[in-house]
């Protein structure tokens, strides 16, 4: 089979609710980063086979195919170029990246880009969920999912203390991760580390326009106090809005090419793709299938965790790394090495290419030759890829 080849990979600086990306459309947010791609590896935007876009809040202003009105909207890019909008939930843009890779490895395409994007302020977590409903939220299950799994609505956040209580996590550990992640994240950003990786964006204030380049969750005075201060969000349990991935407006994109279409166009490739893997598991605790997803994908690539240099796996909880850790037996200072969601934020649908943006520069800072990234999604399913750095 043909090999696979990440060129180039580029975000957003992360956006809070309400914060400096709020006015900016989704839909531009995703063809800034679209745009870029092209201009950064110099390619002619005609010679894009596809692009895959990941997003789970497909309402609203992402709405209407929110991938190929991205293309439209993109100046770098002709008419010609087609797109497609999927929803893997978080690991939206993971699985848009996984499916670029597949169709560059099946010699189907050459020249794929992978992308991703979700304004949570613009349309918030939910909302397309609950839009058409008039009698509440029992109505979200279908009678054949009701007779398998009755009386359960499906959480998240249900999942994430299943995790705490299943692992033996306290309050404490939780905390302490969150504060590290906000130190990692500080520590990266003063010392240029997501300079690479991040698109600058235009953004109007009172004061005149401004550039955008810094992740805005990052609180570089994170303390165990401060951290531990925050309330509950439920009555018994471990989570709060510290201790979980900061709702976050941005956009992201990986273009992945063809071993033949490194030679035409003269591009040169960061990261080679390894392995692909995507599990399904137990939708009720639903956010420990990476444990498992990892498990897969080494055996797959024959290899051990030992052999793989850094590793992203998502913040969407404090305890899904942490039970990620010891199931694994991954060394922590390898783990999210420059943060991750608790304090970068975590854009739904653009976390996929975003941690890879984040990964594969990291790589070429580090020196180190193997990445793996992951992340846990609804319904109990989990993304893992694994790349080599060139």
């Amino acid at each position: 089979m043909a090999e696979a080849y990440i060129v180039d990979a580029v975000r957003t600086a992360g956006g809070k609710r309400g914060g400096k990306l709020a006015g900016w459309h989704p839909v531009d947010m995703a063809a800034s980063v679209l745009d870029a791609i092209v201009e950064r590896t110099g390619i002619d935007g005609a010679a894009v086979d596809d692009v895959i876009m990941g997003c789970v809040m497909q309402g609203g202003q992402q709405a209407g195919q929110v991938g190929r009105n991205a293309v439209l909207a993109a100046k770098n890019l002709p008419d010609s170029v087609p797109a497609v909008s999927i929803d893997r939930q978080c690991g939206s843009s993971q699985q848009a990246m996984q499916f670029a890779a597949q169709a560059v490895m099946s010699g189907t395409q050459d020249v794929v880009i992978a992308a991703g994007v979700e304004s949570m302020t613009r349309v918030p977590m939910g909302t397309t969920a609950t839009l058409f409903m008039k009698e509440g939220l029992g109505n979200y299950k279908s009678p054949l999912l009701e007779e398998k799994y009755p009386g359960l609505l499906f959480s998240q956040f249900m999942g994430a203390e299943m995790i705490v209580r299943k692992h033996g996590f306290t309050r404490e550990q939780l905390d302490t991760f969150a504060v590290e992640s906000h130190r990692r994240a500080a520590a990266a950003t003063e010392r240029g580390a997501f300079d690479k990786e991040i698109l600058a964006l235009d953004v109007e204030t009172p004061d005149g326009v401004i550039s955008h380049r810094t992740d805005e969750g990052i609180r570089a005075d994170a303390t165990l106090e401060s951290i531990g201060s925050v309330r509950l969000l439920q009555e018994g349990g471990n989570i709060t809005a510290a201790n979980a991935s900061q709702i976050c407006d941005g956009a992201s994109a990986v273009m992945i090419v063809s071993e033949r279409a490194l030679k035409e166009h003269g591009l040169t490739p960061l990261a080679r793709i390894v392995n692909l893997t995507v599990t399904g598991g137990d939708p009720v605790i639903m956010l420990e299938e990476p444990l498992f997803a990892t498990d897969r994908a080494l055996q797959r690539s024959g290899m051990k965790i030992a052999d793989i240099d850094l590793y992203e796996v998502n913040e969407a909880f404090a305890p899904v790394p942490l039970a990620w850790l010891k199931h694994t037996g991954a060394d922590h200072a390898r783990l999210n090495v420059n943060g991750g969601a608790i304090a970068l934020g975590h854009p739904l649908g653009a976390s996929g290419t975003k941690l890879m943006a984040t990964l594969v520069h990291a790589l070429h800072t580090s020196g180190g030759r193997y990445g793996l990234q992951t992340m846990c999604e609804g319904g109990g399913i989990a993304n893992v890829t694994i790349i080599e750095r060139l």
